[in-house]
């Protein structure tokens, strides 16, 4: 991993990530790891969940993995509890379990359009509702819900993925909202194409390779660090004052 910033004010702190296994969570948990926090991270991808616990904590960092299927919110908030339990109150909570499955509009069924969404915003609502009191008890906290450019740039192809990705927004603007006067602040990230090694395999063509390079100002492919590291400034005191926001890193495609 290269070199980053360091932020005092999140060694030790307790840190959960969902889909923190591979792609940008795998990023996060990495980032937050070597900031010395205590990272609980939940996935359904048990295989590489397991190596990437194992080689961090071989290498001395916090950082416990818990096979969890977000969608059942049960789970999800007692997963988020066992986390508790093992490193104390949550402070930093990151919303990044998602999946952009595409889907034609005609093959849409009512069952399938629920289960979209509760992969792709349902849970970041009920994450939040388990750590809240955490944050509250701690004086303050730090909430980051991963949104998505591709509702902005008018993406087709993924009509649940974009809508449940819109929506992202107007969840995290309620929630600073409400979330504001116990010093908890809530804010949101929209990832344009970050090439992880799945985008790499299942959607990246050739023609898709030059539109990245026609419609974005920086002319390389964005990696899943490029959303790490500004993740870690939104969860550290660095950002004390930054709330109810939506920060596009998009590498100037918007």
């Amino acid at each position: 991993m290269n070199e980053v910033a360091t932020y005092p004010s999140l060694k030790g702190k307790t840190v959960v990530i969902t889909g923190g296994g591979s792609g940008i969570g795998e990023s996060l948990t990495r980032h937050f790891a070597h900031q010395g926090c205590k990272v609980g991270f939940l996935d359904i991808a048990e295989e590489a969940s397991r190596a990437l616990e194992t080689e961090l904590s071989n290498a001395g960092f916090t950082v416990s993995y818990l096979n969890c299927d977000i969608t059942d919110t049960n789970a999800l908030q007692s997963a988020i509890g066992e986390i508790r339990s093992a490193f104390g109150p949550i402070g930093v909570l990151v919303n990044n379990a998602a999946h952009d499955q595409r889907h034609a509009f005609e093959d849409i069924t009512p069952e399938y359009w629920d289960e979209r969404f509760a992969i792709n915003i349902k849970h970041q609502f009920f994450a939040a509702q388990a750590v809240i009191e955490d944050m509250k008890s701690l004086g303050g906290g730090s909430i980051i819900n991963m949104g998505s450019t591709s509702w902005m740039i008018g993406n087709g192809g993924m009509a649940c993925y974009t809508s449940a990705k819109s929506a992202v927004l107007g969840l995290t603007r309620s929630l600073a909202k409400d979330f504001g006067q116990f010093n908890i602040r809530v804010n949101s990230i929209a990832p344009g194409w970050i090439m992880t090694e799945r985008q790499k395999e299942l959607w990246l063509t050739p023609e898709g390779e030059a539109d990245v390079f026609k419609n974005q100002c920086l002319q390389r492919f964005l990696e899943p660090d490029d959303i790490a590291r500004p993740t870690l400034f939104f969860a550290s005191d660095e950002s004390a004052a930054c709330t109810n926001q939506n920060y596009v890193i998009d590498g100037g495609w918007l």
